[in-house]
């Protein structure tokens, strides 16, 4: 059992359909414990989906814009457990008006509420978890590459690059307290999440062309929670500050596979091109 006796905080369950639900279900079938989190009228659903999960679940309050939320989410876990062995963070959200092209027109209160939310709440979680990891742990935040742009995420990439860059300075932080963060780059999946974001679509269809493994946004939701519990285990003691892909090798492919067309001579490029010489 991957996760026998651990004690693992998760964020972001909503539905059977979340990815967070998929990790907490995969986590318990490997020997975990769990508490989930939820706020407002959202909480109503997750605490559904932890009666699905499995009967006694407890759900937390937790609303990562609300400063007070944290100090009261560590007390609730020390009364409860006394301490935590791994986090999931699975919290991102942008306004509507920061994504779908509108990158030079969002507002800074739109960009804010998006920096927030999806990149300093894994900092604030960090926070609020440390006083009840003192035997060390795993945090694991769901990414999304954003070393480069992408025509469709605008605000939530930019608020995704910086999700990154506070896994490695979480990492730098609390790798001396036994604690390793890390990001779980998934490639699209078929979330509730996913249809708001603009032209998901188009991204989704294109994706499995270039994976060399393929993908499917409908069936791999598995594969992504099987290395999200790797991750929370002890089976990778020494890997911190890291962006674990799991997309089927897309990004280490620069373009989808194209056929050579049988008229073009090789040859004949120039200087440091493709079908050059030097």
């Amino acid at each position: 059992m991957l996760l026998q006796g651990k004690k693992l905080l998760i964020t972001g369950v909503l539905t059977p359909q979340s990815l967070a639900y998929g990790i907490a279900e995969h986590a318990l079938e490997q020997g975990a414990d769990i508490i989930l989190t939820g706020f407002g009228r959202a909480r109503s659903l997750t605490e559904r989906s932890a009666k699905r999960l499995k009967a006694g679940t407890e759900v937390l309050e937790l609303d990562v814009s609300n400063p007070a939320h944290f100090p009261a989410l560590t007390e609730a876990l020390r009364q409860r457990w006394g301490r935590v062995d791994g986090v999931l963070h699975s919290i991102a959200y942008a306004p509507e008006d920061a994504l779908g092209g509108n990158f030079l027109n969002t507002p800074w209160e739109s960009v804010q509420t998006a920096f927030r939310i999806s990149a300093f709440s894994l900092k604030e979680l960090a926070v609020a978890a440390l006083p009840l990891m003192t035997q060390g742990g795993s945090i694991v935040t769901l990414d999304f590459d954003n070393r480069v742009a992408w025509p469709i995420y605008d605000w939530m990439g930019v608020c995704k690059a910086a999700l990154e860059a506070t896994v490695r300075y979480l990492a730098r932080d609390l790798g001396p307290k036994g604690i390793r963060v890390n990001a779980l780059a998934a490639g699209p999946l078929a979330t509730v999440a996913a249809k708001g974001i603009p032209g998901f679509k188009a991204l989704e269809k294109g994706w499995g062309t270039q994976a060399p493994l393929g993908w499917d946004a409908r069936t791999s939701h598995d594969m992504v929670a099987r290395t999200a519990c790797a991750l929370l285990s002890d089976w990778l003691p020494s890997t911190t500050g890291e962006m674990v892909h799991v997309d089927g090798g897309y990004h280490a492919i620069g373009a989808p596979p194209v056929s050579p067309d049988p008229e073009e001579k090789e040859g004949g490029g120039e200087s440091g091109s493709p079908g050059s010489a030097g």
